[in-house]
């Protein structure tokens, strides 16, 4: 089953982060039991000029970010959602995800990880604004990872 539709804006493509993707989103959609839904969702890998483009047009914030996400359906919605559709989009600066894997010391395939398995419980209407919620979605992006045996360093 088709998990996502991965793109490459202004960076080489790379099979091997196509196939890493789909291996995580293929572990979100599982655990979230979204697999007969038909549902997908579109994982855009881009730069860091782009993204901050793009943060500013939709969020109106000038500045970098590692991960941004535009869900098409607000959280009671999705068990109705229609198949074959999109859950939302995932963009991500494949920079930034390398820049801080150093930084946090781990593998750059642990901070990818991260990246879109947080971005994929956005699409799926959780955020972390307040602390109850931020521990929801904390403790759903770890099981995630967990169950990949993905780890930090």
């Amino acid at each position: 089953m088709k998990v996502a539709e991965i793109e490459f804006l202004d960076i080489q493509e790379d099979k091997e982060y196509i196939d890493f993707i789909e291996k995580v989103l293929y572990k979100c959609f599982e655990i979230e039991n979204l697999l007969s839904r038909e549902i997908y969702v579109s994982v855009i890998l881009t730069t860091p000029s782009n993204i901050k483009s793009i943060n500013k047009e939709y969020r109106n914030i000038d500045k970098e970010t590692d991960v941004l996400s535009f869900p098409m359906f607000e959280r009671c919605e999705i068990t109705d959602i229609p198949k074959k559709e999109v859950l939302g989009d995932i963009i991500i600066s494949v920079s930034k995800v390398k820049d801080q894997a150093v930084e946090f010391g781990h593998s750059f395939e642990r901070e990818l990880s991260y990246m879109v398995v947080h971005g994929f419980y956005h699409l799926m209407g959780y955020d972390h604004i307040e602390e109850e919620d931020k521990n929801i979605m904390r403790e759903k992006e770890e099981n995630v990872l967990e169950s990949l045996e993905i780890f930090r360093d």
